[in-house]
């Protein structure tokens, strides 16, 4: 299990760190509390502050880091049941083959339309956020919105795998999560209820 401390070798901000995290630095956008900008009501009225962090935070030429390439070894040796993630930066797909890998927060990888839920691929939105432009669905005009998990939403399907998962591990490693989000606490939770801690 997986957040965004991983990540934070690569050049990517945590969430919660004072003075460096991403909630520390989000006057800039104009909202209204730093976690609106991951609301869904939010980004329904006002999706422009996503889309500037987002490019802010995506566009750039992040690179896996040891703690990655230590995952993906694990993988290759055949120790590695599952990766359950909270990133969104979709550092993990680099070493680990999609069937292992969990998102419980989604990716930046595909997009939906927030009015006909037209899919699209995640490809096809960085063209105009590159430009400061709002990504619109070619068929109905609405927002696409990157398949990222925002708060009040319901996970992945994918996500429920750990009710299999856990009672077939030795070991649960967690890796660069403070266990703030509840995702990562039921987890560990269920990883305890499973018999294996």
């Amino acid at each position: 299990m997986v957040g965004a401390g991983i990540s934070t070798p690569s050049g990517i901000p945590d969430f919660r760190s004072p003075g460096s995290g991403l909630y520390s630095n989000l006057q800039q956008y104009d909202l209204p509390y730093p976690e609106a900008v991951f609301e869904l009501a939010f980004f329904s009225h006002n999706p422009k502050p996503f889309f500037t962090l987002a490019k802010e935070l995506y566009l750039k030429n992040y690179r896996p880091n040891i703690i990655h390439y230590f995952l993906r070894l694990l993988h290759d040796k055949g120790l590695l049941l599952r990766l359950y993630t909270q990133n969104i930066d979709g550092l993990e797909r680099a070493g680990i083959p999609a069937s292992k890998l969990v998102e419980a927060h989604g990716s930046f990888a595909s997009a939906t339309c927030t009015v006909c839920r037209r899919p699209s691929s995640g490809k096809d939105i960085w063209a105009d956020v590159s430009m400061d432009k709002i990504p619109r669905c070619p068929v109905c005009t609405g927002v696409l919105k990157p398949d990222i998990v925002f708060f009040g939403e319901t996970l992945p399907q994918r996500f429920l795998l750990h009710v299999l998962d856990f009672p077939m591990a030795d070991l649960l490693l967690i890796l660069g999560t403070s266990l703030e989000v509840c995702l990562t606490i039921g987890l560990s939770c269920s990883f305890k209820a499973s018999g294996c801690a």
